[in-house]
């Protein structure tokens, strides 16, 4: 196990002052065998009513009330972990799923429900036929399949940071050659879906103890990553970013259908159009003695 630190601060800035509205916020990570949550706190300036919950699909979720007008909103949360997850993961798929296609069982299909079908257009089969073209033959090992659709992205797309907000279609990152770690993820995620897998989109933290990770500059950064699941095995993690399987230096907060679903910090203010100035968010993931 190794035990890491994690400082994730946002901050807003506005011209002048303004009614903050509710804040939705997704910032504890999820813990599971691999990872375990010492501590977690979350300060607010200026200070705010918390209330906390789960969502739908189980992540943490924390609703930020405010009663006070602001020109500057800081939200800084800290959090102390332990994570053990294996580098070289083995994962023991069912027989009936070794090789594609495959059938789920029928409670495995209802439950998936919608993680099985893509949720941006692909209106010409830009995406279907990327994707197909992964496929070896009338009989594929799909731990194979998917691995390839992996490194696939990774060898299609070339990695460029983007601050701004939103995501990239699938159709429109294959078509520009380019993407942030988002874009990757949301392109496998798709891509899987195309194949008939189920996928889910996770958002989170990297930590990065070599320099050649990509999705980060620092000791660490948010990222955004993919999980299929693949009978026996259960949730299987990847990242197209870093053409990596597994999760042993990937730090999941949030899963969703989408990756609208899975933002750390969301929030309004009640204010003249222009009182926006900046947002700035600062992320360091640093392993502890």
């Amino acid at each position: 196990m190794i035990a890491l630190r994690i400082q994730h601060r946002t901050t807003y800035r506005y011209q002048r002052q303004v009614s903050l509205g509710p804040h939705r916020l997704m910032l504890r990570p999820r813990e599971n065998r691999d990872l375990r949550v010492v501590s977690h706190e979350v300060r607010i300036n200026p200070a705010a009513s918390l209330t906390h919950s789960q969502d739908v699909f189980g992540n943490s979720v924390a609703a930020a009330v405010f009663g006070v007008s602001v020109d500057m909103l800081v939200i800084d949360s800290v959090t102390q972990l332990q994570l053990g997850a294996e580098p070289w993961p083995v994962f023991d798929v069912a027989a009936s799923a070794i090789s594609y296609p495959f059938r789920y069982a029928d409670d495995e299909q209802t439950d998936l429900g919608a993680l099985m079908f893509q949720q941006y257009s692909d209106r010409n089969g830009r995406l279907r036929d990327w994707t197909w073209a992964f496929v070896g033959g009338v009989r594929t090992d799909t731990l194979a399949l998917l691995k390839d659709l992996s490194v696939g992205v990774s060898r299609w797309i070339n990695y460029q940071s983007r601050d701004d907000e939103g995501v990239q279609s699938p159709v429109e990152t294959l078509d520009r050659g380019w993407g942030s770690c988002r874009d990757f993820a949301v392109l496998f995620v798709e891509a899987a879906r195309c194949l008939g897998f189920g996928a889910r989109i996770v958002s989170g933290y990297l930590f990065v103890a070599d320099a050649s990770v990509s999705g980060s500059s620092s000791a660490g950064s948010t990222h955004a990553w993919a999980e299929v699941y693949v009978p026996g095995a259960g949730w299987i993690t990847f990242d197209p970013t870093n053409r990596s399987v597994g999760g042993y230096n990937l730090i999941p907060v949030a899963v969703a259908r989408d990756i609208r679903q899975a933002m750390p910090v969301a929030g309004s203010f009640v204010g003249p159009s222009d009182a926006f100035l900046s947002m700035s968010v600062e992320v360091e993931v640093t392993a502890q003695a």
